[in-house]
């Protein structure tokens, strides 16, 4: 994920009572398929930090893909709400829907602000890949974007906690950690970064496309209603 348009987001689940505090977390990508290793990253969020409510936010245009060939944003995004159509707290968000023509190029912190003006009252988390966030400093405004929010990092099995330590600024690191307690947690300043330790799915969005190419079955990589919805529009051929 990566934004800034005015793009509203599909909110048709319902909501607290203005003023609330809801817990909720962004997941962003490209989702170019959304897999059922997605899935299995955000229910294992939802049941560590009892999430009220988890935006999917494909982008449009994230700069680190910037070269890449994606598939159209709508069908990017048609499949990321046919996913989340049998979880009632997951929201397909078109905060980094295209404006216009030209892809616009969004940026996590970005979006992140938005979200956190948009719901000023609730605790709000951002998900990535331990890949993605041993990759953060190469990240538009990254230093505020540790500022933002908590972040959860999902990993697979025998992923360090020690590595991502070694990519945020010593400067932003809490010089008491309150969280000493919790092995899986590093406290930030004004923030925390959580290790998810429970994910072990290992497909991939490439994986799925290489086996489109192929003509080989993607059953079971993918939500059995975003499964139909390729086939049926032919896509990844």
């Amino acid at each position: 994920m990566t934004g800034g348009q005015s793009h509203g987001h599909v909110q048709s689940h319902g909501h607290r009572a203005h003023g609330a505090s809801r817990t909720i977390a962004l997941f962003g990508g490209t989702f170019d398929p959304i897999h059922c290793g997605h899935i299995a990253v955000s229910q294992a969020a939802q049941r560590r930090f009892h999430l009220d409510a988890l935006y999917f936010i494909p982008s449009s245009r994230p700069p680190h893909k910037s070269k890449q060939l994606l598939a159209a944003f709508p069908h990017r995004y048609a499949m990321v709400a046919l996913a989340c159509a049998d979880h009632p707290a997951y929201i397909p968000s078109l905060a980094e829907a295209p404006d216009g023509a030209v892809p616009h190029v969004f940026y996590s912190i970005d979006t992140v602000r938005r979200f956190r003006k948009e719901h000023p009252d609730d605790h709000l988390y951002f998900i990535l890949g331990a890949d993605q966030f041993l990759e953060i400093p190469t990240w538009h405004n990254y230093e505020q974007l540790l500022d933002s929010c908590d972040l959860i990092i999902a990993h697979r099995p025998g992923f360090r906690l020690d590595a991502l330590r070694l990519v945020i600024p010593p400067d932003k690191l809490a010089r008491t950690s309150s969280s000493s307690h919790d092995p899986n947690t590093i406290a930030l300043r004004k923030t925390k970064v959580h290790l998810l330790s429970t994910v072990t799915s290992h497909v991939s969005s490439t994986e799925i496309r290489q086996r489109r190419e192929k003509h080989q079955s993607i059953r079971g990589l993918v939500p059995a209603r975003v499964e139909e919805y390729i086939l049926g529009q032919a896509l990844y051929r």
